[in-house]
């Protein structure tokens, strides 16, 4: 699906000043992007990068506000409620859509209160083990799992993050079972998995791929449809032998809804420029994420789609967010 988006894009734009109201440029002061995750983190680092480049294309000032708790769930409430006029955005991940199809009793609609502006990477999570793990490849953990039902743990950033949910939609689709650790984010979780206190873990690629290429782990597949560019040796979980399995850590940009829609162009259209450059491709190569522009239309497909699809993995695993 990724593969498709991306060979559809096209990035013929233009960045005009976009007229509000009574013929105010747009924007004419500082914009605060809402991250819901902590200094540091994936999401966090690829949404710096996006507020650097669009602050210089806006000629204002882009201010990241760092507003962690509830798997991202407090910064999309915070954007939800704030006024719908381009000056308050929320840089999100695929976590939001697995809140909105886990939990009822959010306080703002998922589907109505935000709305999809553009899409800028999919990243897979990559599959790893201890070094002295018996498993190899994906079969042998297969196999391992099937030998001892329920016994074998895997770990997660927390409960309904998205690596969690990988682990989640591993076990649904191959009709396995393991025990679930959640930790307080990707490295303890993966600090564990290294010292064999757990036994898989569906690492976000920017935490799991150091370790492998340090050799302080093994890994097993990536996640995604297809090979992983910085990591082209590894197989996919699909060529694994895990019919149907894919899933990409997507990240990108959200408004209030009833923002103007010119102004959901000019985000648009000059993020989507952004992504277009060598420097910021480069960038996102270091720091392991791939980029993957989205329009709008693009976007909302995916996010819609994403959330029908964990409805379904959230109530076969009976997971509980609320």
């Amino acid at each position: 699906m990724f593969k498709k988006i991306i060979k559809n894009m096209a990035f013929s734009v233009v960045v005009l000043p976009v007229l509000i109201g009574s013929a105010v440029a747009y924007p004419d002061k500082a914009i605060k992007m809402m991250v819901g995750y902590a200094p540091g983190s994936s999401t966090d680092i690829v949404g710096r990068m996006i507020a650097n480049d669009l602050s210089i294309a806006l000629k204002q000032p882009v201010i990241v506000e760092n507003r962690g708790g509830a798997a991202g769930s407090l910064a999309a409430d915070a954007v939800a409620k704030s006024a719908p006029d381009g000056y308050t955005i929320l840089f999100a991940q695929n976590g939001l859509a697995i809140n909105v199809a886990a939990n009822p009793k959010l306080p703002f609609n998922g589907q109505k209160d935000l709305l999809p502006v553009v899409g800028v990477a999919a990243t897979p999570h990559i599959l790893i083990v201890n070094n002295n793990s018996k498993a190899k490849n994906v079969a042998d953990l297969i196999a391992l799992l099937k030998a001892d039902p329920g016994k074998l743990s895997f770990g997660s950033s927390g409960i309904g993050n998205s690596d969690h949910m990988a682990g989640e939609l591993f076990l649904a689709t191959t009709g396995l079972q393991a025990i679930h650790i959640p930790y307080k984010g990707g490295s303890p979780a993966a600090t564990d998995l290294a010292g064999g206190q757990i036994d898989f873990y569906f690492a976000g690629m920017p935490v799991g791929l150091p370790l492998y290429k340090g050799d302080k782990v093994r890994a097993l597949a990536v996640t995604s449809k297809n090979r992983f560019s910085g990591a082209p040796e590894l197989p996919t979980m699909q060529e694994a032998s895990v019919k149907g399995y894919e899933m990409a850590l997507w990240q990108g940009v959200f408004v209030p809804a009833g923002t103007p829609a010119a102004i959901i162009q000019t985000l648009n259209n000059t993020i989507l420029k952004i992504l277009d450059t060598p420097e910021m491709k480069e960038r996102f190569v270091k720091a392991g994420v791939q980029v993957a522009p989205m329009n709008t239309q693009q976007f909302t497909d995916l996010y819609n789609s994403d959330i029908a699809r964990w409805k379904v993995v959230i109530e076969k695993a009976k997971i509980k967010l609320d």
